[in-house]
């Protein structure tokens, strides 16, 4: 099973949904970084559940603790450990999942590759584990913004309510004002009565999450392997309910022409950039120093109250089954954090690898 990810800035995922913990190990990070629990903290509290009417009801405080990695206030050059200990498990909710996969869920295929599969809250495949993501992220965060970029994650689709564009700083201004956590106040009322809604029904709804990096430098990824968009792509898409991924226009270039996409370029205060930005900052597998941009497509909560057809893999038998238990009747505005600090590994990843950053002490120049 594989739960690492990164060359230079590695990421290790651990815990399980309902388990003692949950948490990751951050390998790479250079030496003096100024970071503290808080600054992991922050992140974390975007994320965790039990915020606001739109999020499950599971009440987790998601305090993090740090076990290694710091010393008098900065990153020590040793892996940084980061841990939180699940306190609010409702495990008897799972029980009869036990022989039961759950329709859209992970249940049925670690259930045929495992056989030993905790299947209480939805272990290791439950989307608790991008903590271990989030804490990664953070610190990636941390490290980027000392080269000057910046990583924001908005909602922009909601079912069929969609934003309208909004510029960078809007959108950083007014995420934290919405509890959808949608860059438009003018349709995050909307977003959130059409998830209200659907949680009313026992049902749930999926939308769409925008991902903005500002200040990233040209050259980061290679231009066959290694591609940034590629890697891009693949962090976002390992996470559990994303099921598609584009970068700039994405999708939207099949129905156009190369004179309407192609990004021209121009001088503009003595720097090289593109009059557009169709392809989201990335060409040829490497970045070109615009705005990185990527969206995901994220499925509406599998975990619903509906009466569902499922199998008794025991008896072998058609069943009827209902879940219960605490969920959220949307993901996205919790999953923008995720996505935030998916971006945000990649991009300190490449960052030391192609020498924008020393990668055993920050305060050396390469």
């Amino acid at each position: 099973m594989s739960n690492t990810i990164g060359e230079k800035f590695k990421i290790t995922s651990f815990g399980s949904s309902h388990g003692v913990a949950v948490g990751a190990v951050v390998d790479g990070c250079p030496a003096n970084l100024e970071l503290t629990a808080e600054d992991i903290q922050k992140e974390l509290n975007k994320r965790k559940p039990g915020t606001s009417s739109v999020t499950t009801p599971r009440k987790e405080s998601d305090e993090v603790q740090i076990l290694s990695g710091i010393f008098e206030g900065k990153t020590d050059g040793t892996p940084i450990t980061g841990v939180i200990f699940n306190k609010n498990q409702h495990s008897k909710d799972y029980s009869m999942f036990k022989s039961t996969p759950r329709p859209s869920h992970g249940d049925f295929g670690w259930m045929m590759k495992y056989g030993n599969y905790d299947y209480n809250g939805g272990g290791r495949g439950s989307g608790r584990i991008t903590i271990g993501h989030v804490i990664g992220g953070a610190i990636a965060k941390k490290l980027l913004k000392t080269q000057g970029i910046e990583i924001v994650s908005h909602v922009t689709q909601i079912g069929d309510v969609k934003a309208s564009a909004q510029d960078f700083n809007t959108i950083k201004e007014n995420i934290d004002k919405n509890p959808v956590r949608c860059g438009d106040m003018k349709v995050a009322s909307e977003m959130e009565e059409l998830i209200l809604a659907k949680k009313q029904e026992g049902d749930s709804v999926g939308g769409i999450v925008e991902t903005i990096a500002v200040g990233v430098p040209k050259g980061l990824g290679e231009p066959v392997f290694e591609r940034l968009d590629g890697d891009l792509a693949r962090i976002l898409m390992n996470i559990g309910a994303v099921k598609g991924v584009e970068i700039g226009l994405g999708f939207g270039v099949c129905n156009k022409t190369g004179s309407e996409i192609n990004d021209e370029y121009q001088i503009e205060n003595d720097e090289i950039t593109t009059k557009s930005n169709n392809s989201g900052g990335i060409i040829g597998g490497m970045s070109n120093g615009m705005p990185i941009v990527s969206r995901i497509a994220v499925k509406p909560t599998p975990s619903i109250s509906k009466c569902q057809n499922s199998v008794n893999l025991e008896k072998m038998e058609n069943e009827k089954i209902e879940i219960k238990g605490r969920h959220d009747p949307c993901i996205c505005p919790r999953v923008t954090v995720v996505a935030e600090s998916s971006t945000a590994i990649i991009l300190a990843d490449h960052m030391i690898r192609s020498g924008f950053i020393h990668p055993t002490n920050l305060k050396k120049q390469i």
